[in-house]
């Protein structure tokens, strides 16, 4: 289940990759720095090789998609293998089409409205994008007392500074950033930077209760 693999790994690294040539030592990095998944953005036009690519060449890394905002996306990534979907906000459309495919799918949402909508198909974990942008800590903290059943994945505007105080919300199981891996870093090809970055902000997060 996503919300399984959301608190498991509680950094979503959100990736834009213009190459499909950079997926696979970017996906290295995070990996052998410690995270576990990652979201590959449908804004470049070489998306879908990014995530074929890393897929077939990378163990120990769920990858999934982000920016999904069509069912025909959906059907793509389900014959693909790709772990999970993310949308910047909520479709039933989209939402019945993933539950169709057993997909685990995450869709966005800022307004009760949204949620509310979204609890009306089932869903129950979403992602809050862009949360810096809409009240963020303060937000989340006022859906923790209304929507008790709710989870979240807070994305935009995340990064060491604050990634500790979100996590520390009894409602968000993970967060998204793209701090880890900004778009000069990955033009240079800087593994390395990356990779000390993901470092960075690991460190940031408490450890995980055991027992």
């Amino acid at each position: 289940m996503l919300i399984e693999l959301l608190r498991r790994y509680r950094v979503l690294p959100v990736l834009v990759i213009d190459d499909p040539a950079d997926a696979v030592p970017l996906a290295i990095a995070l990996r052998d720095a410690g995270v576990g998944c990652v979201e590959v953005t449908l804004r470049r036009p070489g998306a879908i090789d990014a995530i074929r690519s890393i897929l077939a060449e990378v163990d120990g890394v769920s990858v999934g998609a982000g920016t999904v905002t069509t069912v025909e996306q959906l059907d793509q990534l389900q014959r693909l293998g790709a772990a999970f979907a993310v949308s910047p906000g909520t479709s039933a459309a989209l939402v019945r089409r993933a539950q169709e495919l057993e997909l685990p799918y995450l869709p966005g949402v800022i307004t009760p409205s949204e949620v509310m909508m979204g609890l009306e198909l089932g869903v129950t974990v979403f992602k809050f994008f862009p949360a810096g942008a809409f009240g963020g800590i303060g937000a989340l903290r006022a859906y923790a007392d209304v929507f008790g059943q709710v989870q979240f994945c807070p994305t935009g505007g995340i990064g060491p500074d604050n990634v500790s105080d979100y996590m520390g919300l009894p409602n968000v199981a993970a967060v998204g950033s793209s701090w880890l891996a900004p778009a000069e870093l990955v033009k240079a090809r800087d593994w390395s930077a990356i990779g000390e970055r993901a470092a960075v902000l690991l460190s940031r997060l408490a450890p995980v209760a055991v027992g």
